[in-house]
């Protein structure tokens, strides 16, 4: 599935940890799945001392058969001194220009999505707009 996660400014507690709350708008889609992304959803990213990001984010789909299914998933960010430079200012980043990996897990009680709960996911980031968007290709591993 593809995931578009639309981002309000960021909030920094201090230097190393930021939030960021998905807007309105957010939605999955895939060939066995579609829906909206539903408050409450955000990712609280920490800036370790080498530089790296890690996420942590949850969010819940409402999918469009009306089921509620929990996504949480980890990843790291791993930016050159380039793409730094580039997201700072705005442009739209994709994964040629960063390290951006996640390993979504999911967890529901829909019949008819239940097999979700029995699979590990991965997934990398398509493009990224620094505090706008992010968006994934998130992908089962069999």
């Amino acid at each position: 599935m593809t995931i578009y996660a639309p981002l309000d400014p960021v909030r920094s507690v201090d230097s190393a940890l930021f939030i960021y709350n998905v807007r309105d708008g957010g939605w999955v889609k895939g060939p066995k799945i579609n829906g909206t992304i539903i408050a409450p959803s955000g990712d609280w990213l920490r800036v370790m001392p080498s530089g790296v990001s890690r996420l942590d984010v949850r969010m819940i789909v409402k999918t469009d058969d009306g089921a509620l299914i929990y996504v949480t998933y980890n990843g790291i960010i791993k930016d050159t001194k380039e793409s730094e430079a580039r997201a700072e200012k705005g442009e739209v980043l994709t994964f040629k220009d960063r390290y951006f990996v996640i390993a979504p897990t999911i967890e529901t009680s829909a019949k008819k999505y239940e097999w979700l709960n029995g699979v590990q996911c991965i997934g990398k980031i398509v493009e990224d707009k620094n505090e706008a968007y992010v968006k994934y290709d998130v992908f089962v591993v069999r």
